[in-house]
């Protein structure tokens, strides 16, 4: 497997976690999920704002608002920076429902992230963090993984074979266990 199909994979899981999530809260969509969570993230936000926290555009952007205003998860009132402006802001509805969202999000992460052997926990979670981080999510703190666990998992860089990567069982490796790919030696 190489690291396209594992890309496209972790898309497609976590894609599939947030729409069976949406699926178990009934008449609300990913879309209204997504800004509903983008403005719990950032309260107050203007209308232009949230278009790009949901990377959307304006136009689009505010006929989604105007159903989250009609199913009462969102309050929209004049800014107080601007009275041209609007500034939107989760109900007590919009609050619950963004919660009961992650909970089921949540439950369903940590039941695969209990299929990962505890001593490697930590470091998955803070390479998943580094991740998130490297696409822009600012709001994922980057935990670093306990030193009784080997360490930083970058140190193992050189043991991932580039043709399928997999991780070599040696140090140094040589070839890859998996394709037989000689493994550059650094």
């Amino acid at each position: 497997m190489n690291a396209d199909d594992v890309l496209l994979g972790l898309a497609r899981a976590v894609v599939g976690v947030s729409t069976r999530a949406a699926g178990e809260l009934g008449t609300v969509s990913v879309v209204q999920l997504r800004a509903l969570t983008v403005l719990r993230q950032r309260p107050d936000l203007a209308l232009a704002e949230l278009a790009r926290g949901v990377g959307g555009g304006v136009s689009t952007t505010s006929r989604l608002v105007d159903r989250l205003v009609a199913a009462g998860w969102v309050d929209r009132r004049p800014s107080p920076a601007s009275r041209r402006a609007v500034s939107l802001r989760l109900t007590e509805s919009g609050e619950d429902l963004v919660r009961r969202y992650d909970a089921l999000r949540l439950a369903e992460l940590r039941a695969a992230l209990d299929g990962v052997p505890p001593g490697r926990r930590a470091a998955v979670l803070a390479a998943l963090a580094e991740f998130a981080a490297g696409v822009g999510l600012d709001v994922v703190p980057v935990p670093r993984a306990p030193t009784d666990e080997g360490g930083d998992p970058a140190c193992w860089l050189a043991r991932v074979c580039p043709a399928c990567g997999r991780l070599a069982d040696e140090d140094p490796p040589t070839r890859c266990p998996a394709c037989g790919e000689e493994l550059p030696a650094d």
